[in-house]
């Protein structure tokens, strides 16, 4: 069983590294000209894809490692290092501009048919960086119950986005400009402090330190 300190850092990591928020407005852009029925299947949908992806790297995720010879330590630094740059991204306002193009691009493709699955399952929600965030959090819970409570924790995030994009319209019309702006840094900040804690952590594993 993981402490409390655990859980409490793996929801933060996970809630800043998904970043409902910021998927509120990108939603809206993709859903334009939807009903509010339509939209809401698509938020349900895409929600569940992406809690099956997390899970599924939850579960198997050290055991994907290990069969390509990679140690959890060098995963560690490699995925803290990521979560640093999706950090610094927030904190300089990239990562907005990247999501934007990206939500373009498919719905360009894809005439906005499998939504849920592309891109907002994958890669806005179960993104490159809620994925190593996974697998580094994973590697740090114990046994079977950790691992059960890791999945929860992935449960109550996905919950919260399902209520961000349900709550789209208001939450975008409530936060505003200087709202979104100033709470995505402010995540940013976070998510750099705990980035570079899994480096530390990385460091010392794969080093004996």
């Amino acid at each position: 069983m993981a402490g409390a300190d655990a859980m409490i850092n793996a929801f933060t990591t996970l809630l800043v590294t998904v970043d409902p928020p910021g998927l509120a407005p990108l939603f809206l852009a993709m859903t334009q000209g939807m009903s509010t029925a339509q939209r809401r299947q698509v938020a349900v949908r895409g929600s569940v894809i992406a809690f099956a992806i997390l899970a599924v790297f939850a579960l198997f995720g050290a055991g994907i490692l290990a069969a390509l010879g990679i140690s959890m330590g060098a995963f560690r630094i490699a995925g803290g290092l990521m979560l640093f740059a999706i950090a610094f991204e927030m904190i300089f306002e990239k990562r907005n501009e990247r999501k934007e193009k990206t939500t373009d691009n498919a719905i360009t493709k894809d005439h906005i048919h499998n939504l849920a699955v592309f891109p907002l399952a994958i890669p806005l929600i179960a993104g490159p960086g809620a994925i190593s965030a996974t697998v580094l959090i994973a590697g740090t819970m114990e046994g079977i119950a950790g691992k059960a409570q890791l999945i929860g924790v992935i449960g109550v995030c996905l919950a919260l986005v399902l209520l961000a994009l349900s709550l789209a319209e208001p939450l975008n019309r409530f936060l505003g400009v200087t709202g979104r702006a100033l709470l995505t840094r402010l995540l940013g900040v976070l998510l750099a402090a705990l980035s570079v804690q899994f480096v530390v952590d990385g460091v010392k594993s794969a080093f004996g330190v």
